[in-house]
């Protein structure tokens, strides 16, 4: 099957076709958003982070900020930086341009302050636009899609409905040679057996052991008992509400929306496949929405399905958020932050099969850009967020113990 999509230099498609204009630190965010504001089709990548970070936490960020600045959906990239922060805004200019990506680099301490890097932002915007503007669509397989999936406002009706047809439409995917990923790994404790059974090998099995358990142990040394009990509860208070009872619920509900598909590898966070490598793919990370969100399409996902029964607004300045519900109460009172209605499997007897099949097709029609999600349409930007880590190191006693 083939979907029209723009090929990128390194050899990796895209569904939408961005300028990201990306500060190396979070000091550049309003200099950044003032160049995004004047070029219309820009998209700026604000973030708080990429100054004061040591280790992992310092890694997380680098890695992130230059899997967004190669991301398959992204046609060229400015790059503005401070001039003294962590994180080298030469690095991410380098890494985009070693891409093939038609990219500019400016300095705020060089140009001289704030004014004279937004002029020349601007200018060096609009070039860059007009060569990204000049980019066309070619027929692409479906085999180079990755689907990211998460859920997010979860009740009752996502594990029932809208997670298997999430789950199905990924199935066909996965099928077709394409992939998908699932994360939020502290939400899917107690199905870690279950995960390791659809492995490929008894090395990817072992991996799928370690980093469920590892999620688990972080999970557990967070906790402070001197603090209240719901500052310590891992169900948010809307899951509840929904019908959620406890982690094991929504685990064995969420785990549906990776379908039935074999389980291909394990994935860091913000890292791509093994080149050739395609199916199903489990990211190594807990839950906060945007987080994972972003890590996944750091991975390389271009389309995002995410599920939820309370309601959410969010989307991501890079990728499509297909917006998913399986309950109809939700969809008529949210209609416009929904892009797919999953209630029929519920309330009129639907087939998960025939309802995954109409997502397929309609994430196809998202990934032609014959049609936008309702987050792109109301400038929904909030799930770019980096994920973070502060100085946490696994024991090596216990990393040598998982799934023996």
């Amino acid at each position: 099957m083939k979907f029209m999509g723009y090929r990128r230099p390194d050899g990796r498609v895209g569904v939408r076709n961005y300028l990201a204009i990306i500060p190396s630190v979070f000091c550049a965010n309003k200099t950044v958003e003032r160049i995004a504001a004047a070029v219309p089709g820009a998209v700026a990548l604000r973030h708080p982070v990429g100054c004061a970070q040591v280790g992992l936490d310092l890694e997380l960020t680098a890695r992130t900020l230059k899997a967004m600045a190669c991301h398959p959906n992204v046609g060229a990239v400015l790059v503005i930086g401070l001039g003294c922060e962590r994180f080298p805004s030469q690095e991410l200019y380098e890494a985009a341009v070693e891409n093939g990506k038609p990219a500019a680099h400016l300095i705020i301490q060089e140009e001289g302050g704030t004014t004279n890097t937004v002029a020349r932002g601007i200018e060096l915007a609009k070039s860059l636009k007009a060569q990204v503007d000049a980019m066309k669509r070619e027929p692409c397989d479906v085999s180079e899609l990755i689907i990211a999936t998460k859920c997010g406002g979860t009740d009752a009706t996502s594990g029932l409905a809208a997670n298997p047809a999430v789950g199905n439409m990924v199935d066909r995917v996965v099928a077709e040679g394409g992939s998908g990923i699932l994360s939020e790994l502290n939400e899917l404790l107690g199905t870690e057996d279950m995960l390791a059974r659809r492995a490929v090998s008894p090395e990817v099995a072992k991996k799928v052991y370690t980093a469920v358990h590892e999620i688990e142990d972080l999970l557990k040394k967070s906790r402070d008992t001197g603090l209240g009990e719901n500052r310590n509860e891992l169900i948010s208070p809307g899951n509840f509400a929904g019908g959620v009872s406890s982690v094991v619920e929504k685990a064995l509900g969420g785990v549906h929306k990776s379908g039935t598909s074999p389980i291909v590898d394990v994935l860091q966070y913000a890292t791509a496949p093994e080149k050739g490598k395609h199916g199903l793919f489990l990211m190594d990370y807990e839950s906060h929405d945007g987080e994972v969100v972003t890590g996944m399409i750091g991975c390389g996902a271009q389309i995002v399905a995410f599920t939820t029964g309370r309601g959410n607004p969010t989307g991501h300045p890079l990728a499509p958020v297909v917006k998913v519900t399986g309950n109809y109460k939700t969809y008529a009172h949210m209609q416009e932050n929904f892009d797919f209605d999953a209630s029929g499997i519920i309330q009129k007897g639907d087939t998960v099969e025939e309802t995954g099949a109409r997502l397929f097709e309609q994430v196809l029609r998202i990934a032609n850009g014959e049609e936008m999600t309702t987050a792109e349409k109301i400038g929904g930007d909030e799930l770019f967020c980096i994920g973070r880590r502060h100085g946490y190191h696994l024991p090596d006693e216990f990393r040598m113990s998982c799934g023996e």
